[in-house]
């Protein structure tokens, strides 16, 4: 379920510590796309800018409540909502499930708690989605470790896989090459930079229409390489 560790998550509280300690909660899970959000326009504004996969709601806020909120963002979108609120009456989880909230979590709460439940809210939201992943010219099934580019089908080495799978944990973003080494070989990644390089030439040939002037697999000369995902 790593493809879940690349959703978009923004988070809403008014304190700015309890902010911070979410976000390191989901940085040490391995959730690395993460906004924050200390009142409901702000939250509003991120929510259109940032186009989040998922929200970690509050509902004491100053300028308004989680419950208005979450009455703004489902009038457009179904993403999964999970209320994290010191507010532990019943009448209140009610009505937040009936606004349409995916999960309702009190505070205090046990960090494994959050985790379990943003990652079951995520899986039975994305399930489907997750199968396939959108490139310029190809789509790629990790399920399967294959390439699927018109009709035919390309199957992927053990090491295109994990070199592949770890640009897309990082779509669109750099991933140097040196993290990438070490993603594929482990801490002992010295010394395989020519390796990668033959085995980034390989993916081309199966992900670009020509491998010469790639347009999903760039080079960030200098720094690395960076996987540009369709939609994301």
């Amino acid at each position: 379920m790593d493809y879940l560790k690349n959703k978009k998550i923004l988070l809403v509280d008014d304190e700015e510590g309890l902010l911070d300690l979410l976000q390191t909660i989901l940085y040490e899970d391995g959730y690395s796309n993460i906004k924050k959000a200390k009142t409901m326009d702000e939250a509003l504004n991120k929510f259109y800018e940032f186009e989040p996969d998922a929200i970690i709601l509050d509902i004491m806020l100053p300028d308004g409540d989680g419950f208005q909120l979450l009455s703004k963002i489902r009038k457009s979108s179904d993403i999964p909502v999970l209320f994290l609120s010191a507010k532990d009456a019943m009448d209140d989880q009610y009505h937040g499930f009936s606004l349409g909230a995916d999960d309702y979590l009190t505070k205090p709460f046990l960090p494994k708690d959050l985790i379990l439940r943003l990652q079951a809210v995520l899986r039975r939201t994305y399930r489907e989605e997750a199968e396939i992943i959108n490139l310029k010219y190809v789509a790629i099934r990790f399920d399967r470790g294959e390439i699927i580019r018109d009709d035919e089908i390309f199957a992927l080495t053990a090491k295109e896989f994990s070199i592949l799978q770890t640009l897309y944990q990082n779509a669109n973003r750099i991933v140097t090459i040196d993290g990438l080494c070490q993603s594929v070989w482990g801490d002992a990644y010295y010394g395989y930079e020519n390796s990668l390089m033959t085995h980034i030439r390989r993916i081309r040939e199966k992900i670009e229409k020509n491998p010469s002037y790639p347009e999903s697999l760039i080079t960030i000369k200098g720094l690395g390489y960076k996987l540009i995902v369709e939609g994301r």
